[in-house]
C-alpha cells in the first residue's frame, strides 16, 4: 500500500519513514519521509500506489494532526514545530523557531509532537 518499491525519492518510495498518522476525514496515511525531506499524503481509497507530495524542504520526525484539522510537523533541524492549515503550504512556527537551546523559546531536535485538547503543543 505505501512504499514497497525499495528506498528512493519517487513518488512510490520512501527513505527512512519516520512517523506516520491516519487522517480520520480523509482516511489516507500522512507520513513523515524524513530521508527525502518531505511529507507525503497516501490515499488508501486510490488504487494508484504513489503518494502526494504535501510539504518538502522539512527534516520531519513527528506530526500529529489536532481535532479541527491542523497538521503539526516538527523540523529536527530547524527546531521547531509548524502547523499547517489543510490545504495550504504556508506555516506557522508554534514551538521553538529561535535556534537549537534549552531556553523556553527553543528546542533541541524535536521529533515526536503531541497536541492536546486546549491545542498546548
Amino acid at each position: 500500500m505505501v512504499g514497497g518499491n525499495g528506498r528512493g525519492n519517487r513518488t512510490d518510495q520512501l527513505n527512512e519513514p519516520a512517523g506516520v498518522i491516519v487522517d480520520k476525514e480523509t482516511g489516507s496515511l500522512v507520513i513523515c519521509d524524513y530521508g527525502n525531506r518531505q511529507v507525503m499524503r497516501w490515499s488508501r481509497q486510490s488504487s494508484t500506489k504513489s503518494g502526494e507530495m504535501i510539504i518538502v524542504n522539512i527534516a520531519c520526525e513527528g506530526l500529529t494532526l489536532d481535532d479541527p484539522g491542523f497538521l503539526y510537523v516538527s523540523d529536527s533541524e530547524k527546531h521547531e514545530v509548524r502547523r499547517y492549515r489543510k490545504g495550504e503550504t504556508q506555516e506557522t512556527v508554534v514551538a521553538g523557531g529561535n535556534g537549537q537551546g534549552d531556553r523556553l523559546n527553543q528546542l533541541n531536535c524535536p521529533a515526536h509532537v503531541f497536541v492536546d485538547r486546549d491545542h498546548s503543543v
